[in-house]
């Protein structure tokens, strides 16, 4: 089965030198000057520094040659969600079955990429493919679990084929809603938890903060069409535990930072990469709210990112809301 990566950031890129060990795969980068300096050095030094790139992927800058090797196989896009849009649309009416790895909500809409690609390409064979993953760790070939999910029995199955392995294990599901609600919650959610440890406030307070937050995140969920047993598997609990609590994950260390006292422009600024949780909040808490749904710990994130209050206060409202059942 042939594979086409559309976006050579870190995770695509990843993703890619993954599924070349099975399957004849091309990774495409809209930057042709990228594509010549990996093709020259077999690495993506920007976005995956210290990672050989397999002789057998192929690199390419033009997007119809690349488009065209997926042909009878699986097209996934690995950009951010902000270009899901342009892609989608640039696909061909004869287009393979298409994936994409992005997390998050379309800023302006606020649309998930399931709403996106039913908007933009509804005859499109679409689903999404997510879960607690690092991109380096994929590259290096550590054990990771990730599910496919879409409404396309066939396309579940072609994910399969593609990239289960030794070392990467796929999952389906019928339920991409959950499955992109998952995915786009637990960045904000891991800004919480990265304030809570930044502040050290506690193994407790952390434990606390990741399953209540879990339990926002599966009443928006609900609130969307969504399955609530999805937030137990991997793009729900999984990915949260991940992002909320491991080293690598760049939302919880703005959480970390901005516990610190340091202002926002310049954790961004020393980031140089996307936290998506930072463009979500108010987005997620913009959709619970025109829904109906109750999500504290999202408003609290929102409040902070926001300067309305410190994280201090943020701790303090928490601690302060009424007692109540827990379900």
């Amino acid at each position: 089965m042939n594979l086409t990566l559309l976006g050579a950031g870190a995770w695509g890129t990843a993703l890619a030198i993954s599924a070349s060990a099975r399957h004849p795969t091309c990774l495409w980068a809209r930057d042709a000057a990228q594509v010549g300096r990996m093709r020259a050095e077999r690495r993506n030094e920007r976005y995956l520094p210290g990672v050989d790139l397999p002789a057998a992927l192929r690199l390419e800058a033009d997007f119809d040659a690349a488009l065209a090797h997926a042909r009878g196989g699986i097209a996934i896009v690995a950009t951010p969600m902000s270009a899901l849009a342009e892609m989608l649309r640039r696909l061909p009416a004869d287009a393979p079955g298409v994936l994409w790895l992005c997390k998050g909500f379309q800023e302006g809409t606020g649309a998930l990429g399931h709403e996106i690609a039913r908007s933009e390409r509804p005859e499109l064979r679409a689903g999404v493919l997510s879960g607690p993953s690092f991109a380096i760790e994929v590259a290096r070939g550590q054990p990771t679990a990730l599910v496919a999910a879409s409404a396309d029995a066939a396309l579940r199955e072609q994910a399969v084929e593609a990239l289960h392995g030794e070392a990467l294990r796929i999952y389906t599901s019928d339920d991409p809603v959950g499955v992109e609600v998952g995915g786009a919650v637990k960045n904000v959610l891991a800004i919480a938890t990265g304030i809570a440890d930044g502040m050290q406030l506690g193994l407790n307070a952390r434990a606390a903060l990741i399953t209540r937050g879990l339990a926002e995140m599966a009443r928006l969920g609900a609130a969307l069409g969504a399955r609530a047993e999805t937030f137990m598997g991997l793009s729900g609990l999984g990915d949260l535990v991940l992002t909320a609590t491991g080293d690598l994950s760049r939302n919880r260390r703005v959480g970390l930072r901005l516990a610190d006292g340091i202002a926002l422009a310049q954790i961004l600024a020393e980031l140089g990469h996307v936290a998506e949780g930072v463009y979500s909040a108010a987005t997620v808490q913009r959709r619970a709210r025109s829904l109906g749904v109750e999500m504290p710990i999202t408003d609290a994130v929102v409040a902070v990112l926001q300067g309305a209050e410190t994280p201090r206060q943020a701790v303090e409202r928490l601690m302060g809301r009424e007692a109540r059942p827990e379900h």
